[in-house]
């Protein structure tokens, strides 16, 4: 049992120089674009969390009813004594309706890259679940990372990676992911994955560009965060959110969309844009059954069981190391 009070930490957060030499590499390319990760501070992680209530944005509540109906199953595949390490540990809702079913779990590894976010999800899962271990891990999770080793050795490791996250990945993004994931959780290890199914054009584009502006509020974030953090100066009145969904790609693609001619400038550099310019900060691909299993079989991992709902809007899917 860990004491909740002295929660260990494995802590590679990110540094604000890492941060900045990311942004202007990003902005200095054409198409403009800034890594997703960075939407996920303190404060950017509690606006997705509302994001996630929404009721346009159907990816949480439909992933929520499978674990509900499927939970059961689920959890036997994953199998008794596993480690389980969870990928951008988010609300804990997900997280708890997989740790109740599972047998004699060795530790849950929560690991995120907002250390504040990741240090009180970590403690509030350790006062529910006292006799799991939880060994949170401060990370990016595209970088090469160690898991903790706990206390009671594990007979095997499964990755759990709920919600679309596989899908603001470009193809070899995910499949170098899903390497890397292989690679930690060795031969014979687990995934359960969170994968969104291609549908309608209008129910994607409502699902990321809200009614009420929540997810307007999630991508504001972003210039919010560079203002405060890297002494950049974007006037947010002349900057808005943009959703759309690229059908020939099958992405939703998102973004900052400037309203017109301006210049920012961070630090050193000066950056001009045009009038309705977009810099990209997230896409989410969506994927067919058999297009995810062939991205998937790419990084040596095969489908072994998949769960949907009746409309088949998402799937939950696990995968094993050949």
């Amino acid at each position: 049992m860990t004491d909740a009070g002295a929660m260990p930490l494995q802590d590679h957060e990110v540094s604000t120089e890492t941060f900045l030499d990311d942004v202007i590499d990003g902005l200095s390319r054409s198409p403009r674009w800034l890594p997703s990760k960075y939407l996920y501070d303190a404060a950017g992680s509690k606006l997705f969390d509302q994001i996630c209530e929404l009721d346009e944005y159907y990816l949480t509540r439909t992933e929520i009813s499978i674990l509900e109906k499927h939970g059961a199953d689920i959890a036997r595949r994953i199998g008794a004594n596993a480690l389980v390490a969870e990928l951008g540990s988010g609300s804990s809702l997900k997280t708890r309706l997989l740790l109740d079913r599972l047998e004699s779990p060795a530790a849950y590894v929560p690991i995120d890259i907002s250390r504040e976010h990741l240090l009180e999800s970590a403690r509030t899962l350790q006062d529910a679940y006292p006799n799991i271990p939880v060994l949170p891990v401060c990370a990016d999770y595209m970088a090469d990372f160690d898991l903790p080793a706990p206390e009671h050795t594990p007979s095997h490791a499964v990755v759990y990676f709920p919600g679309s996250t596989i899908g603001n990945l470009e193809p070899d993004e995910a499949v170098g992911l899903l390497k890397r994931m292989a690679k930690i959780t060795g031969e014979k290890g687990g995934m359960v994955i969170g994968v969104d199914l291609r549908k309608n054009k209008a129910v994607l584009e409502a699902a990321y560009d809200d009614s009420s502006g929540v997810t307007a509020r999630f991508t504001m974030n972003y210039p919010t965060r560079m203002n405060r953090e890297l002494g950049a100066d974007f006037d947010l009145a002349q900057w808005k959110h943009r959703a759309v969904y690229n059908e020939d790609l099958g992405r939703i693609e998102i973004g900052l969309q400037s309203l017109k001619t301006q210049t920012v400038t961070i630090g050193d550099h000066a950056f001009d844009f045009e009038g309705g310019e977009l810099i990209r900060t997230e896409h989410s691909y969506k994927f067919s059954l058999e297009g995810f299993a062939d991205v998937a079989s790419r990084a040596d991992w095969d489908v072994l069981q998949v769960w949907t709902d009746a409309r088949k809007l998402f799937s939950v899917q696990y995968l094993e190391t050949r």
